[in-house]
């Protein structure tokens, strides 16, 4: 029987907890973390992570000292290795550990991998009030502040409702000032949390949201890594051949970008492959509208003809056509200077690569969301250039063609999206959900219909072959 991975059998050292982490899953282990574990001083930099929903990935990580395997998978075959920069996991509900490390002056940030719709912000960054778990923990938040609660103790059940109690928790600390990094894919993604925890913060307390202003960094990034969702069978050969229950599987490919200041100090992630500007909107913009909006595109209009994954859906003329189309569209408005024919060469091979099973179920989770930043965007920046995005409006029929067809996963806009199901007009009310502007506007609504009926086959394509006549 293969022995569970341990620092002592791998040799890997346990460096000390200065980076905080939230969403410990397969993306956070494929990024940031062996971002992390090969920087040139990755021995001063251990990561405390956190669960979100589910507190599996803790509990199987500890068993082997927190460490784990990441495979590379290539076309050509695989490259795998030890992974050792997370050194504690926890519940995501551990909130007293969580305060005590936030209070310590060593740990110089937090990141963050909660997706889009976890941190519960509206488009323009402000809390989202009528979100029941948000507003219940502002309001115990701000309870508790009141009546100088110990923070611990505190039920915090949202990522924002966390971030401010742990951060109220270094301000009563005085241990100093720390960055926040997200690395989910939202649009300037460091000023729109930093616009949320401020605003959040002054529902709570004037002077938690006062030290968030003076003393808090909120560093902007792009991430690009496929990371598909783990198959039984890449579970089971790293179980018995590395005594890893907690293995990822990702593509060669990683990219990251930053911008923002780091006032207590971060990894020489450099030394690694990360870049740092001085203005990330372009590389984000490559990267969402291209990447993350062609995968959306092949979510909606894959399963509407009969594919399961991107490498499936890429092979399919009519889905490659539209992703090319889109992003056409999408790099007319990228600035002069961002480089993008190699980027969407490189993405084909990627998305092709066909031990990659990144399936487009995986993909479509908060599809709404999601399609919001991506093929939204894109559509009303076209129209404010005069130039009509009829690409990306297609990009929009495809998202509303599948959710009509029952091609749904788990979103957080459910609730909107059954009611606008339910009603006389679903094209136009789905329209409203992803864009009150595209749906006040009759030209582009009636292209968005036009094209819902252009796209949904009456049957879904069958991709096996046809069996011989008799």
């Amino acid at each position: 029987m293969t022995v569970r991975l341990s620092r002592e059998t791998a040799g890997v050292p346990t460096p000390p907890v200065r980076i905080v982490h939230l969403g410990l899953g397969a993306f956070h282990r494929a990024h940031q973390a062996w971002f992390t574990a090969r920087a040139t001083d990755a021995s001063e930099w251990g990561i405390a992570a956190f669960t979100g929903r589910s507190p599996a990935a803790a509990v199987a990580l500890a068993a082997q000292d927190h460490l784990y395997t990441l495979t590379r998978r290539g076309a050509d075959g695989d490259e795998t290795e030890v992974v050792g920069s997370i050194v504690e996991a926890h519940r995501g509900d551990d909130l007293a550990r969580f305060t005590d490390l936030l209070a310590d002056p060593s740990v110089a940030m937090v990141t963050l991998t909660i997706t889009e719709a976890g941190y519960r912000l509206l488009p323009d960054g402000l809390p989202d009030v009528a979100d029941a778990v948000l507003a219940a923990d502002i309001e115990h938040l701000r309870d508790a502040l009141a009546q100088h609660d110990p923070l611990g103790e505190v039920a915090a059940n949202s990522a924002l409702g966390r971030l401010l109690l742990g951060l109220e928790a270094r301000r009563r600390a005085g241990a100093g000032p720390i960055a926040i990094v997200p690395c989910d894919n939202v649009p300037d993604n460091g000023r729109w949390l930093r616009t949320g925890l401020i605003a959040a913060a002054g529902m709570v307390d004037d002077a938690l949201a006062a030290w968030i202003a003076a003393e808090v960094s909120v560093v902007s990034t792009s991430v690009d890594r496929i990371t598909p969702r783990l198959s039984e069978a890449d579970a089971a050969w790293a179980l018995e051949t590395r005594g890893d229950a907690c293995p990822v599987v990702a593509e060669p490919f990683a990219d990251w970008t930053l911008e923002g200041e780091f006032p207590a100090g971060r990894p020489d992630w450099e030394s690694a492959g990360a870049r740092f500007v001085e203005d990330i909107e372009p590389w984000e913009q490559r990267k969402l509208w291209l990447l993350n909006g062609a995968h959306s595109i092949l979510a909606s209009l894959g399963p509407l003809r009969g594919h399961e994954t991107v490498a499936e859906a890429i092979a399919d003329p009519a889905c490659r056509d539209l992703v090319e189309r889109y992003w056409g569209e999408a790099v007319a408005l990228l600035p002069a200077g961002i480089e993008h024919a190699d980027y969407r060469g490189a993405l084909i091979e990627r998305f092709a690569n066909p031990r990659i099973v990144h399936r487009l179920e995986q993909i479509a989770q908060d599809a709404a969301t999601k399609t919001r930043y991506r093929a939204v965007a894109v559509a009303e920046r076209t129209l404010d250039a005069g130039r009509a995005p009829d690409a990306s409006l297609e990009a929009v029929a495809a998202w509303i063609a599948a959710v009509q067809a029952g091609h749904r996963a788990t979103d957080a806009q459910d609730d909107a999206i059954d009611r606008a199901l339910a009603a006389a007009d679903p094209v136009g009310r789905l329209l409203d959900v992803l864009s009150p502007r595209l749906a006040a506007d009759p030209a582009a609504a009636d292209v968005v219909r036009a094209h819902v009926v252009a796209v949904r086959p009456a049957d879904p394509v069958d991709p096996s072959p046809e069996p011989p006549a008799t």
